[in-house]
């Protein structure tokens, strides 16, 4: 590993667009790993920017920082992830981004036929709630979410 490799933690958070402080937690939960200098700065690998924009993007998705946590802990530390790397994260997550995807596309379906109707109650809705069915299905948005 060359010095060029290293990067200081201000660097990292201009190309990461994090704050510091968010860094150090990632690294407190062990999502990225930095290497102190003499001076106990904090030094991080160029390829940490690859992991915190992973970060970013699956939050975005929706996951949970403890499904992020799994994937990240299948790359390996002290190298920049390959491709065969990320496709093996992206086999892992495929069914759950899959799925995620359906429940968005359901969700936005339904919105657009409740305001299609016009009526936007969902206790009088003569269409998709008719005498309160929905009630004998459970709690919860049963329409969108069964």
């Amino acid at each position: 590993m060359s010095r060029n490799d290293l990067i200081p933690i201000g660097t990292l958070a201009r190309r990461t667009g994090l704050a510091v402080s968010a860094i150090r937690y990632y690294e407190d939960r062990g999502l990225v790993t930095s290497i102190r200098t003499g001076g106990n700065q904090r030094r991080f690998l160029r390829s940490d920017i690859r992991r915190l924009s992973f970060v970013q993007i699956a939050q975005k998705l929706g996951l949970g920082l403890a499904e992020i946590e799994r994937e990240l802990a299948a790359l390996p530390q002290g190298r920049t992830p390959n491709v065969m790397d990320w496709q093996r994260i992206s086999r892992s997550l495929r069914k759950e981004i899959d799925s995620r995807i359906q429940l968005l596309t359901r969700t936005r379906n339904k919105l657009d036929e409740c305001i299609g109707c016009g009526c936007l109650s969902l206790e009088r809705c003569a269409l998709y709630n008719k005498d309160d069915r929905a009630a004998a299905g459970g709690p919860g948005p049963r329409y969108v979410l069964d």
